[in-house]
């Protein structure tokens, strides 16, 4: 008999309850995509228009992990979409700065106002304290809403749009601080459309040293050492 994989997710159960739940929705919206929708080029955007493809649960474990070990407490997601992953983003910098005092912020980013209001219930369901303060959501182009107001980054999920992936990403460059870490999700699944980003980063000159995890579709962890 198999023993369940550990959470490390440290919230109450109702907030468990909420994460599962939500889960299971996004699950049953992938598995009605066709199989090379990741791969594809054209319509893309039009096709996640009002999908959630929120990060796989057990990556969502993983990166809540990882902020709690980095003691991250400013945090920068690109690509929001119905806010699962940020529930995660939020409990981490929550519990770190509990334990570690200090302020922190995840930096939320949605272009669909739609995806954007649904992620505010969301946020609204899991709780006020334990969620929704300690994220800044800002809604409309990310080319505009990173400009600004960006303090050091701890950590940076990115989850976005391929076209504007590696734009984000030099736009809070500037900000990652010394061992800031990098996460891409889908490196396998997407490598063709995100060729650029994944050209960037593993570039001799970038600055960061890089890791395929072995998630489904694929998980890159990239750690900025310069």
């Amino acid at each position: 008999m198999s023993v369940p994989a550990p959470n490390p997710v440290v919230a109450p159960d109702h907030v468990h309850a909420l994460l599962n739940r939500l889960h299971q929705e996004s699950l049953a919206q992938e598995a009605a995509l066709p199989s090379t929708y990741l791969s594809s080029r054209d319509g893309f955007d039009e096709l996640m228009r009002d999908k959630f493809i929120a990060l796989d649960q057990d990556k969502c474990h993983f990166v809540y992990q990882l902020a709690r070990a980095t003691g991250a407490r400013n945090i920068v997601e690109i690509g929001t979409s119905f806010g699962v992953s940020t529930i995660y983003l939020a409990l981490a910098i929550g519990s770190n700065l509990e334990h570690l005092g200090g302020e922190g912020i995840v930096i939320a980013t949605e272009k669909e106002h739609t995806k954007a209001e649904k992620a505010r219930q969301y946020w609204k369901e899991a709780g006020e304290d334990l969620v929704m303060r300690h994220v800044d959501l800002r809604e409309g182009d990310l080319l505009e809403t990173l400009k600004n107001n960006i303090p050091q980054v701890d950590l940076v999920l990115l989850d976005i749009w391929a076209p504007v992936a590696l734009p984000a990403l030099k736009l809070l460059e500037p900000k990652l601080r010394s061992g800031a870490v990098v996460i891409i999700d889908n490196s396998i699944a997407s490598a063709t459309r995100y060729k650029e980003l994944l050209d960037h980063l593993r570039s001799s000159a970038s600055g960061y040293t890089n890791l395929t995890l072995p998630y489904s579709k694929g998980l890159e962890m990239c750690v900025k050492i310069q």
